[in-house]
């Protein structure tokens, strides 16, 4: 984790706060001064269309980062609002702190440079899942990148990673087993699809 890198002079520098469920921890537009880790709880970054439809934009779990994006850019504001699904608490890195510890402390860098290249892999794969254009190919490239292997909570989660609805997911899950061309398998509580 990343505050492990931190010496003890260096995490007295680091803000802790605790919110509620629901709390909103920042809003859209706000300016981002600061990357914050989610120490515990679930966190969602959310913005609504137009015609008042909500678009969830990320999920936030314990031990990653967000603003991280935002922090250096050139429109530095946030693009949803960041809302608590759960009772949360985070650490909080200003701008300033972060520059000192980043050029004095090199093990904090390098494992801040790997979140930062994780998330650009992980967006990277989340574009190339948009640009097919059917939902088999989308789930065909999901399961590539998970070692042809996945383990999900509910298909609802599956249908929100392959940006499709829960129906047309569970449809085309079910043509996929009956075929024989996937497999799919429910141990406690999380349900497994394999390729066969």
């Amino acid at each position: 984790m990343l505050l492990d890198k931190l010496n003890a002079q260096e995490l007295n520098k680091i803000k802790t706060l605790s919110f509620n469920k629901d709390d909103v921890i920042f809003h859209e537009d706000d300016l981002c001064e600061e990357i914050t880790i989610l120490l515990e709880g679930v966190i969602e970054i959310s913005s609504y269309s137009f015609q008042g439809m909500k678009m969830i934009y990320n999920t936030i779990l314990p031990n990653q980062i967000f603003g991280n994006n935002l922090l250096f850019s050139s429109e530095p504001r946030y693009k949803g609002n960041v809302i608590c699904k759960t009772k949360c608490k985070v650490a909080i890195i200003k701008k300033d702190i972060l520059v000192n510890i980043i050029s004095n402390n090199q093990e904090f860098l390098l494992e801040y440079l790997k979140l930062q290249s994780d998330f650009g892999k992980t967006l990277n794969d989340k574009i190339k899942i948009l640009s097919f254009k059917n939902a088999d190919e989308r789930l065909f490239y999901y399961l590539k990148i998970n070692n042809n292997h996945i383990k999900i909570n509910s298909i609802a989660y599956l249908a929100k990673e392959l940006y499709l609805s829960r129906e047309a997911t569970s449809r085309l899950i079910s043509s996929l087993v009956n075929k024989g061309i996937i497999s799919k398998d429910i141990k406690g509580n999380k349900i497994i699809i394999s390729l066969s």
